[in-house]
């Protein structure tokens, strides 16, 4: 009788584990579906749901047991309340990203490469190439800042300050927090794009001022390969300032992801 009991004992530890990774699985597959470079359509979905297990159960350890859930009102509103919360916070992140795609988009129309388009991992679409560079680059800044190290704390953190099951504390502050950060995203992007374009407007303009002046050298023809040089250039030297915004960028990301929970 003692070894049933056993296995039955175990059985119900089982269950009840597996419990608690798929409520701790809620809010994470909800950030993870949402964030750049996991939650892309680049990724497999079956590597997507073994990621957001795998943190789920690795987290589960570090948290206390949620409560027993059961089939009510109150169940269905701590579902959708988990969800609302994992998104929030990637898609606070993802538009971090849409930043340097968006910056990639201003240099492009300067450069005279905005026609010069490829599928977008991230969302499906067609976007510029010079996009998909700055998403690239951000890709791997993320990576060499550990900010995956930090995402993984930010998850953490986000259940010692908001437990499953606990209403949100001030609803009008988490629904203003996407779009504050959205400005604030913009703007960075715009800031980091605006030497590359200044440089390519005045080439654009020394191009209009010859052609207006002398226009049998045809200086509409060298106009684009000149542009496209000069701006291959300064996106080299670009690429070399590129640490320091996009850190400052990505931390008032993670500020504005611990404001969702406060």
């Amino acid at each position: 009788m003692e070894p049933t009991s056993a296995t039955v004992i175990d059985g119900l530890n089982l269950f009840g584990m597996l419990g608690t990774v798929l409520w701790h699985a809620i809010r994470i597959g909800a950030a993870m579906q949402a964030m750049p470079m996991i939650g892309g359509r680049g990724v497999p979905m079956r590597a997507r749901l073994i990621i957001t297990l795998a943190l789920s159960g690795a987290l589960s350890a570090l948290l206390p047991t949620p409560p027993v859930a059961g089939v009510d009102a109150a169940t269905v509103l701590t579902v959708v309340r988990e969800f609302a919360v994992g998104i929030a916070i990637g898609t606070i992140l993802r538009l971090a990203f849409e930043a340097g795609q968006f910056a990639g988009e201003l240099v492009s129309q300067g450069m005279g490469l905005s026609f010069a388009t490829m599928a977008d991992p991230l969302s499906g679409a067609s976007s510029p190439v010079l996009s998909q560079w700055f998403y690239l680059v951000f890709g791997l800044l993320f990576f060499a800042f550990d900010a995956h190290l930090a995402l993984v704390r930010l998850l953490l953190d986000s259940y010692h300050a908001l437990p499953l099951g606990t209403p949100i504390p001030d609803v009008q502050q988490f629904l203003s927090v996407v779009p504050t950060f959205f400005s604030g995203a913009l703007q960075a992007g715009l800031l980091l794009a605006l030497p590359v374009i200044v440089a390519m407007l005045a080439v654009n303009l020394a191009f209009g001022v010859l052609a207006r002046a002398a226009p049998q050298l045809n200086p509409v023809q060298l106009g684009l390969p000149v542009a496209l040089l000069v701006g291959l250039v300064l996106l080299m030297l670009l690429a070399r300032e590129m640490q320091g915004p996009v850190e400052r960028l990505f931390d008032q990301a993670f500020e504005a992801a611990r404001a969702v929970t406060a």
